[in-house]
């Protein structure tokens, strides 16, 4: 529709190229175009055999010859080889009876050009021969002299052929074009429906870690407030009170630093791929010790040198989404140990709590569904689950030479 609609709207020079490289089988309102060109190539006819000399005039059954050859041509883009083979049948028996000889000509040249432009080149060449062949016999059996001449012209025939057989290529030349640009097109909505999608996954991944850490350690303090409000009144425990109210607005005043900076790099629409700095193995020991103060005894230990950006800023988020669910799962100061060592081109990740873990039936979240993308998006491995009788264990390997799979490790 698109296609149509500019068609009509566009420079002529544009309408007329859009008729050239479109398929005649395929254009829209052919039949009636067809008829007027039928109409049209008529009118000529009746002219010419009407003030030439070239023959005698017709007489009723040459003018109803001639008409009826001109028939055909409205079907000509649906039944080529039947449309050409009836235009040669009328116009052997118009001949056949002497009349004007060029008259015909313009409506056989059409045909022609019609079976070699919607053919293949050898459907094509075979034709023209067959045509001529059939033409000159039935002309030397009305008028050597005619035969002569007909054959003296078949060049034209052969250059209608040529010319129908290059136009046909020049439309499939178009349409390849069309075709690779409309793949490409394709292609590229693809892809940037994929970044989205990624960037999407990404965005829900940082919320989540974000988010889950800061109110489960803030949902940990307050229940510690409330339990110091409640176990004595009498005797309140301020210094512990303000402690816990202390670690609570510190907690939240992180969350919202980062929160200001996840939205700040979203907001940035000129600026796709800044992320802001991303966090990494230095921001371990800050973990550590929130966890700390949210009940945990935490050990961890660190046997790396400089790691890139992306599996530092992994390694990390793996590590607070650990200590979130230790934290949330394990019960009441469980015993947490992390650890992290570079051996054979890869960072070894575990952290591992002596805790209950989760209560049967809790609905499980998107925390470890994130922590195996992470590792995925670095070509890496994530494995996580009970250790024994008691206790979770988390162990993931993130290759130091990465093997991305196109999403960031943010």
């Amino acid at each position: 529709m698109n296609t149509v609609q500019e068609t009509r709207t566009g420079r002529p020079g544009e309408r007329i190229m859009a008729v050239v490289n479109r398929d005649p089988r395929t254009a829209p309102h052919g039949t009636r175009n067809d008829a007027v060109l039928a109409a049209l190539l008529a009118a000529a006819a009746v002219c010419v055999a009407a003030f030439t000399d070239e023959g005698r005039r017709p007489d009723a059954l040459g003018w109803a010859l001639l008409l009826a050859l001109h028939v055909p041509l409205v079907r000509r883009r649906r039944r080529p080889l039947l449309m050409l083979a009836a235009v040669v049948a009328l116009t052997v028996l118009y001949h056949a009876l002497d009349n004007n000889h060029l008259a015909p000509t313009p409506a056989g040249y059409v045909a022609l050009y019609t079976v070699a432009v919607t053919g293949r080149p050898l459907r094509t060449v075979l034709t023209g021969i067959v045509v001529l062949a059939v033409s000159i016999c039935a002309m030397l059996t009305v008028n050597t002299h005619q035969a002569v001449e007909l054959l003296r012209v078949s060049g034209w025939v052969i250059a209608v052929l040529f010319f129908g057989v290059d136009v046909r290529y020049y439309r499939e030349y178009v349409a390849a074009i069309v075709e690779r640009a409309e793949r490409a097109e394709r292609t590229r909505e693809e892809e940037a429906r994929r970044r989205v999608a990624e960037e999407r996954l990404r965005i829900a991944r940082d919320l989540h870690d974000l988010l889950a850490h800061s109110i489960t350690l803030i949902g940990v303090q307050t229940s510690v407030a409330a339990h110091v409000l409640a176990a004595d009144p009498e005797r309140l425990d301020r210094e512990t009170l303000a402690k816990a109210l202390d670690d609570i607005a510190a907690t939240c005043r992180g969350a919202r630093g980062e929160l200001r900076t996840t939205l700040e790099v979203l907001r940035e629409h000129g600026l796709p791929d800044a992320r802001g700095p991303l966090p990494g193995l230095d921001g371990l020991p800050d973990l550590v010790e929130t966890a700390r103060l949210a009940g945990a005894r935490v050990e961890h230990t660190v046997r790396s040198a400089e790691v890139p950006p992306a599996v530092g800023a992994a390694a990390y988020r793996i590590v607070q989404e650990a200590l979130t669910n230790a934290v949330r799962h394990a019960g009441p100061e469980p015993a947490v140990r992390v650890e992290l060592r570079a051996t054979d081109g890869a960072l070894h990740l575990s952290v591992t709590d002596d805790g209950t873990g989760p209560t049967p039936g809790t609905a499980h979240g998107f925390g470890l569904v994130g922590m195996r993308e992470r590792a995925r998006s670095l070509g890496g491995t994530l494995d996580a689950g009970p250790r024994g009788e008691c206790g979770f264990e988390v162990r993931a390997v993130l290759p130091l030479t990465m093997t991305t799979t196109g999403e960031g490790a943010r």
